[in-house]
């Protein structure tokens, strides 16, 4: 297939879909509901509007009226992920030439933040499959590339990222994972823990022991789906993410050929790291996306929630607390999208807490919307690298850097 530009294939397909729907993709943010103050528009070129207002598009029409069912059913919807996937969403920062859409961080960011309004777990899996992708395409030869990357953006098959151990999470250069060179093969032995996707994804992009202990004896290889040992554990029960399922992927003399490891032995933590810098930025974007669609939701309620026979729009102290979120939301957008260009991550989950406040008893119920923000953004604090750890990133390069 010829490979498309940029942004060709999102403005086609995004157009016929807005115009099936009878929706306009270049409608100002006073239609879509947005105050001008939280505008995410804001800043970005027409290009990127046009692909943000397909991605808003497609989380308002195909993904949040779904959203509570794959939760209360943990649906892993794969039917709706190919149809962001022909949208381009299936290898955004890919390269065209393998099936990619070929925008860069801060294009990802943005589409992100919106797909994220319509359902953050769905989202959050697709931004670990588009890492993925990335990983394949930047650190794999030509040959891998070209097997691996046109199924992956086109989401006909799906990936996942297995660094975390049931021993290291936060110091995964101790990961005890082992790959032992047997002819043409790698004999993987251990286990992955809190997984992705595992158990119904197709490829498994794997960080594996090759050589001595530490971050220099990590090596990466592309692990397929039905191999021979190959296991799962359990479908882990979670209190958020639960359109995506989680299990331990465990190797049991698995075999795997020379010609599916990245790049060159001992590379693989490198590889793992720069994954996670760009990863990190992606689940900050769904966090963004996750506050936006809160301090909405915050809005509206407040606008027709009435006690001591007003609105409480007309409460000073939920006004502030209004304002207060608004500003931490457009503050956030502009770190994370900083961070997008300078591969950095940030995080703003506060909003969601403070938007279910002011739902009262309401927001805890799961008839309302904001209480599964609340849930599937938690995780965020944890994958990718812990808030802590993301402390220690930035104490040490403020302390080593003269």
């Amino acid at each position: 297939m010829a490979a498309v530009g940029p942004l060709g294939r999102i403005a086609r397909l995004g157009s016929s879909i807005c115009r099936n729907q009878r929706l306009i993709c270049n409608r100002s943010s006073q239609r879509r509901g947005i105050a001008s103050c939280v505008d995410p528009a804001h800043g970005l070129s027409e290009e990127q509007k046009e692909f943000q207002e397909v991605a808003f598009n497609f989380a308002a029409n195909e993904m949040a009226p779904h959203m509570a069912e794959w939760d209360q059913k943990e649906i892993f919807p794969i039917e709706t992920m190919r149809k962001a996937a022909q949208l381009g969403f299936g290898g955004i920062y890919v390269h065209p030439d393998v099936g990619g859409t070929g925008l860069s961080r801060l294009d990802t960011s943005v589409i992100f933040e919106a797909l994220s309004t319509g359902c953050v777990s769905t989202t959050a899996y697709i931004s670990i499959h588009n890492m993925c992708a990335w990983m394949i395409d930047t650190f794999g030869n030509t040959e891998q590339r070209e097997k691996f990357c046109p199924d992956l953006c086109s989401m006909e098959k799906f990936a996942s990222y297995c660094l975390t151990e049931p021993g290291s999470g936060s110091d995964a250069a101790s990961l005890l994972t082992t790959a032992q060179l047997k002819g043409d093969h790698y004999i993987l032995n251990g286990s992955k823990a809190f997984i992705s996707g595992g158990g119904d994804t197709d490829v498994y992009i794997v960080m594996c022991r090759t050589g001595a202990k530490g971050a220099k004896g990590i090596s990466c290889v592309v692990v397929e789906k039905g191999t021979p040992g190959l296991n799962f554990g359990k479908k882990e029960k979670k209190i958020g993410w639960n359109s995506q399922p989680t299990r331990a992927v465990i190797f049991e003399d698995c075999a795997v050929p020379v010609a599916n490891r990245l790049g060159a032995e001992g590379q693989g933590f490198t590889m793992a790291m720069k994954g996670l810098n760009g990863g990190r930025i992606n689940i900050a974007s769904c966090s963004l996306g996750a506050a936006h669609a809160c301090v909405q939701l915050a809005r509206d309620h407040l606008l027709v929630r009435k006690q001591f026979g007003e609105t409480l729009s007309n409460n000073q102290y939920l006004q502030f607390k209004l304002a207060e979120m608004a500003t931490k939301l457009v503050a956030s957008r502009l770190l994370v999208r900083g961070a997008a260009t300078a591969l950095q991550e940030n995080r703003p989950d506060a909003i969601c807490n403070q938007a279910l406040q002011m739902h009262g008893g309401y927001g805890y119920l799961k008839d309302y919307a904001v209480q599964q923000f609340v849930r599937d953004i938690r995780v965020h604090q944890i994958l990718e690298g812990t808030n802590e750890v993301m402390r220690m990133i930035i104490s040490r390069n403020l302390l080593t850097e003269s």
